[in-house]
């Protein structure tokens, strides 16, 4: 099985590991591959990307290479001046981590709407260690940015059966963090990205 390849060309380092740790717990089978300029690119094989995640600047210098991938091309823009670029797809990647997330996510799911390659395998990779439904209900809450206590009395639970049924998700899915725990809840099919 091929799995998905995913460039990010962007000469910021602290930019491209923070968007390929995130892309990595997002797609797990993706080989995510890093460029700090677009000759990098080019030296390397640039057309086996599914997806190029490329700095606005690169972007608007090589728009000839980019234009007839449109649908594979993210473009990485930030602050309040974002370029307006005409069908293709942009991410601002200035947004708290719950929104990028939330953002890769919708972005994830509206290019792949014929399937993606490995998502099949994705679903497979679910743990030995299937959640309860009391723990899927809790997992949503989190989410959905819930806290303990506002879980807890959606929930009609104690406070400490909310920390007990986290604890456990944790040590069920080894996820610790919550947007760890929103991807999976995503790509199990537990809640949709636009619930979050």
């Amino acid at each position: 099985m091929h799995y998905p390849e995913i460039a990010i060309i962007e000469p910021n380092t602290l930019t491209c590991l923070g968007l390929q740790t995130i892309l990595e717990e997002i797609i797990p089978v993706a080989t995510i591959r890093v460029f700090h300029s677009f000759g990098e690119l080019v030296d390397d094989t640039p057309d086996m990307y599914v997806h190029y995640f490329i700095s606005a600047q690169i972007y608007f210098e090589h728009t000839s290479f980019f234009l007839p991938r449109k649908p594979k091309t993210i473009v990485l823009v930030g602050g309040d001046n974002q370029p307006q670029l005409s069908g293709v797809p942009t991410l601002n990647i200035y947004q708290d981590e719950k929104s990028l997330v939330k953002h890769i996510l919708q972005l994830h799911q509206h290019g792949h709407q014929e399937g993606h390659p490995g998502k099949k395998h994705i679903q497979m990779e679910k743990t030995d260690h299937e959640l309860s439904a009391r723990e899927i209900e809790v997992l949503v809450l989190i989410t959905k940015g819930l806290i303990n206590k506002e879980i807890a009395d959606k929930l009609n639970i104690s406070l400490t059966t909310v920390i007990s049924h986290r604890k456990n998700i944790t040590e069920k899915l080894g996820i610790k963090s919550v947007s760890g725990l929103t991807i999976y809840a995503i790509m199990n099919g537990y809640i949709e990205a636009d619930q979050i």
